[in-house]
């Protein structure tokens, strides 16, 4: 079988092969290249387009953060937050694609590795100063940060080889890592140290083996009432949104994997 490369008047090139058999040659164009396309449009559904909503929110608060706005940057987590939990309820009740749970899988370490670990390293600067006078604090504030996008992208990474979606998964989602940092952050819990000791055991957490059973709908719906509260108006009532939504978390975080009411 041959290759040749033909060129028309126009300057454009044709590829064809020949292949020769018993009964003389005869030419077969190669494969068209419309067939290599991505088909963005029909591969994706609704779900996925709030999942890309999810991105969106999450690159937001990163520039948001380069700005130093800490608790903008703590509301947009809690948003994107609401999306990752409407992209799921909508594709269990209309369905999801196949590019579904990668698209989601990237979109968790976009708004809930990398962006709560910017912010972190924010709220650590606003509270302690310019952290470029001091090399250790910096050090410090930078090693906690990549400590937890290192552990969510892990946690991502081996959840999306190893672990079905109907399995009850091991270990803290990142989800709900940055929803107890951005939520103590509203609540009022600013020291650094507490935030700094507090993603490190969350990060850990994400790969610890205690089964996390997910929400069911009615709980992620109410969950996801108290955090538009906490998101729009996190300082009424002496922040009690906010304070309301990181005690719902951590009562998650401790009691769920023996206690969750929804299993």
């Amino acid at each position: 079988m041959l290759s040749l490369c033909v060129f028309a008047d126009t300057g454009h090139s044709l590829m064809v092969e020949i292949s020769v058999s018993e009964s003389g040659p005869f030419l077969s164009p190669l494969p068209d290249v419309t067939d290599m396309s991505l088909q963005v449009r029909s591969r994706l559904g609704l779900a996925d387009v709030i999942t890309l909503l999810n991105v969106v929110i999450g690159t937001v608060a990163m520039a948001v953060a380069v700005l130093g706005e800490v608790q903008l940057v703590a509301q947009l987590i809690l948003l994107a937050a609401v999306a990752d939990g409407l992209d799921g309820i909508v594709a269990r009740f209309r369905g999801g694609t196949e590019v579904g749970p990668f698209l989601d899988s990237i979109a968790d370490i976009v708004s809930f590795g990398t962006t709560p670990a910017l912010f972190i390293f924010v709220a650590a600067r606003e509270e302690w100063g310019p952290l470029s006078d001091s090399p250790e604090l910096f050090a410090l504030a930078a090693a906690v940060a990549s400590i937890f996008v290192i552990f969510s992208v892990l946690r991502t990474a081996l959840y999306t080889v190893f672990v079905s979606e109907d399995e009850t998964r091991p270990g803290i989602q990142n989800t709900l890592a940055g929803t107890i940092l951005a939520a103590g952050y509203l609540a009022g819990v600013s020291s650094v140290p507490l935030l700094l000791g507090a993603t490190v055991v969350l990060s850990v957490m994400m790969v610890a083996p205690f089964p996390y059973p997910k929400l069911l709908n009615r709980d992620a719906f109410a969950m996801s009432t108290i955090q538009f509260g906490a998101i729009f108006v996190p300082t009424f009532a002496d922040r009690l949104f906010p304070r309301l939504l990181l005690v719902a978390a951590l009562a998650y975080f401790l009691l769920a994997p023996r206690y969750y009411w929804g299993e």
